[in-house]
């Protein structure tokens, strides 16, 4: 898998504070962002996120080229809406020779690698036969695999990045997309350090879980953590 931020807006924090701050200012945002010092413009979009008032998020966007993913992951990637993606075609691209993405509890079982490994090939074959017997490429696709591997661009503002991240990044989430999420999210956090600073699932944000009694556990785990830690601070 291959994640890079390849555009975002420019000093995306401090574009956030700004907005922020014109909302109760009778001054324009030009004069503002000028008089906006780096240690104003954090404080204050911590305020916010600690707030939950998010809408001035949505003023800076990020995007992504993604690569080494499977057309398992996109397919979930799309389901969020607020976002803009650029996949590379099936119908277009020829997938004589896909490559395909092979899950870790495959690669790790000799014997289900194995079996994977020939479907594979198997189906490599039949698009190529297909193809051969004047099939359009727009109709062989239709044999292809979910795990073969896809190419795509995307962008979020922060915000849908923030839910994103607050789905994707759980330990529920399907590992694949659990990977890109953290590797997106790394990506931010050097460009938007205080932006993201506190982006991550829920349990980890909030101390909380939506997941109910599907819940993987580790939050109370972490809450343990944090009654540890009180107690530490309060013998001190």
């Amino acid at each position: 898998m291959k994640v890079k931020l390849i555009c975002y807006t420019p000093d995306p924090d401090r574009v956030v504070a700004m907005s922020a701050r014109l909302c109760y200012s009778p001054v324009g945002a030009a004069e503002l962002s000028e008089k906006l010092t780096a240690e104003q413009g954090a404080k204050l979009v911590g305020k916010i996120l600690d707030m939950g008032h998010l809408s001035t998020l949505e003023h800076v966007s990020f995007t992504f080229a993604i690569e080494g993913v499977s057309r398992v992951l996109t397919h979930q990637l799309v389901r969020h809406r607020i976002a803009s993606y650029s996949q590379q075609s099936q119908r277009y691209v020829k997938e004589h020779d896909f490559e395909y993405i092979t899950p870790p509890s495959i690669a790790n079982n000799a014997v289900a690698r194995e079996k994977f490994e020939r479907l594979m090939e198997s189906i490599r074959s039949t698009y190529d036969e297909l193809i051969s017997l004047g099939v359009h490429q727009e109709d062989a696709r239709y044999c292809l695999a979910n795990a073969a591997e896809t190419k795509i661009v995307v962008t979020m503002n922060a915000r849908a990045l923030h839910h994103f991240f607050a789905l994707r990044c759980c330990q529920r989430a399907q590992w694949e997309i659990r990977q890109l999420a953290e590797a997106m999210l790394a990506e931010v956090r050097k460009v938007s350090p205080v932006l993201f600073a506190k982006a991550g699932p829920t349990c980890e944000t909030e101390r909380r879980c939506g997941e109910g009694a599907l819940t993987c556990g580790r939050l109370a785990g972490l809450i343990r953590k944090d009654e540890i830690s009180g107690a530490k601070k309060d013998g001190m």
